[in-house]
């Protein structure tokens, strides 16, 4: 992550690859270690909350997909 935390798109804005890609980089920053506990924990807490996002986009994804089934059926 070489950009500030401050300068980042809120979690909210990002589609669900850039979100993915995202939390792939956190994820690799976070154990690569050499950070500091305030950048560990920030890092942390946007994990969080993009994992939380990607989990939400996914499970829309899937409530589309069951409606669009169900009406196929009928």
């Amino acid at each position: 992550m070489t950009e500030p935390l401050d300068s980042q798109v809120p979690v909210n804005e990002l589609g669900y690859e850039a979100a993915r890609d995202e939390l792939a980089q956190v994820v690799a920053a976070l154990e690569q270690g050499g950070l500091g506990l305030d950048e560990s924990l920030a890092l942390w807490e946007r994990g969080e909350a993009l994992a939380t996002h990607c989990r939400a986009q996914l499970q829309g994804a899937a409530e589309r997909i069951e409606k669009a089934l169900e009406h196929s059926e009928d």
